[in-house]
């Protein structure tokens, strides 16, 4: 007798290589300002060239108003298949109803997994590590600011690895008779943009 078996489904990193440029991964992290209050960042990461494509800032998260911020990150015309995210309870019927209505299918993150939604986790260190390590955050529109600029400086200057050393929006290469190295600050001068300028 012959046990039919199911074939083997693909791996987490093969299906995220399959759908690369079709999944975008969401979450949350908490920024502390200078008079002990907590903020939360709420990011939404596409896949394809690590493009972040929505972020918002609240010191009271909601389901509805994740929903919402859902239907802001991805208009109708947005072809997305695939939306990456934990366990977290913000994550309720109201957002999982939204997702729907999108028509995007949710992957749900295993328990205790930070791995599995390794873009954003990784944006997310990047955002802590390269900015707000070295700021002192105020209130929720300082720090509003200071993410859109980082996000700024990350989508136009900041390169990577997995794109060829090049940054999310892809830029000419310039070469040295395009005139010399013009170091142009970012972020109140703790990051540069470097380019070539004719004399």
């Amino acid at each position: 007798m012959f046990c039919h078996r199911k074939p083997p489904s693909q791996t987490w990193r093969t299906f995220l290589e399959n759908h690369t440029d079709c999944i975008a991964g969401i979450d949350f992290f908490t920024v502390p300002t200078a008079t002990s209050r907590i903020l939360y960042v709420f990011i939404v990461l596409s896949h394809d060239r690590r493009h972040i494509v929505h972020f918002n800032v609240t010191a009271h998260p909601t389901a509805q108003s994740t929903a919402q911020q859902l239907v802001e990150a991805f208009p109708f015309d947005y072809a997305l298949r695939y939306l990456l995210r934990d366990r977290d309870a913000i994550y309720g019927e109201k957002v999982r109803r939204r997702i729907k209505s999108l028509g995007i299918e949710e992957v749900i993150t295993a328990p205790r997994s930070p791995w599995q939604n390794l873009f954003c986790e990784r944006v997310i260190g990047s955002i802590r590590r390269e900015c707000l390590d070295h700021v002192i955050v105020l209130n929720d529109r300082h720090l509003r600011r200071i993410v859109r600029e980082y996000i700024s400086y990350y989508h136009k200057c900041r390169t990577h690895l997995s794109l060829n050393k090049d940054p999310p929006e892809t830029r000419a290469i310039q070469p040295p008779e395009l005139g010399d190295v013009v170091a142009f600050p970012h972020i109140g001068g703790l990051h540069h943009r470097y380019e070539r300028i004719a004399a």
